[in-house]
């Protein structure tokens, strides 16, 4: 007869066997979970661990940290001071590409957030990892208004810099007023009420 921590371990090893045949067969639970904070912390571990290493000389904010400095175009091609721009107002950016279905999914949610939070609320930055020609049509397409800035793709690149250092889209990064990291998220945002609680949340 087996001993009693025989039959612990193995009841233990069923229930990770359920647990993992669960996110297999059921993948909301796969993205409940990474909708939680430590999920996302666990997520970001994850893929930092994959990640390629940095080229020499790029600095990665760290929650609490003020962004590093760069400038990134908008759609009329004028460099835009970062975070220096965003200076006075907490800022929401989202990180895109008209390549990436659930990017796409998430951006309408995104616009009616930013249209509810007006001029004094949190604003809501998009920038496209894509090519400007290609960014401009969709846009007028799906009347996007907030602000838009471009950036080449790459290890070296905007959302990197921010946090994402495996290059997952959708990627979102709450900035303070004082220009400092407060948090970032991996993937889209559920609907509108999500981002809203999100972006709320005490840090």
């Amino acid at each position: 007869m087996p001993s009693h921590r025989r039959v612990l371990l193995i009841a233990a090893l069923a229930a990770l066997a359920g647990a993992a045949a669960s996110l297999l067969f059921e993948p909301r639970i796969a993205y409940r979970l990474a909708s939680t904070e430590v999920g996302q912390e666990a997520l970001q571990a994850t893929l930092e661990a994959r990640a390629p290493p940095l080229p020499a000389g790029v600095i990665v904010a760290r929650r609490g940290e003020r962004v590093p400095a760069l400038a990134l175009p908008d759609l009329d091609g004028a460099a835009i001071q970062l975070p220096a721009a965003w200076a006075g107002r907490t800022t929401l950016v989202n990180f895109w590409a008209t390549w990436c279905a659930p990017c796409l999914k998430e951006m309408p949610d995104l616009q009616a957030y930013s249209a509810q939070q007006g001029a004094t609320g949190v604003r809501v930055v998009g920038i496209a990892l894509d090519a400007p020609e290609a960014v401009r049509p969709f846009l007028l397409q799906h009347a996007i208004t907030y602000p838009i800035l471009t950036d080449s793709p790459g290890p070296a690149d905007a959302g990197v810099r921010l946090g994402n250092r495996a290059g997952v889209l959708p990627f979102s990064a709450l900035i303070d007023a004082d220009g400092r990291l407060i948090k970032t998220k991996i993937g889209p945002f559920e609907d509108e009420a999500a981002i809203a609680a999100w972006a709320s949340a005490p840090h």
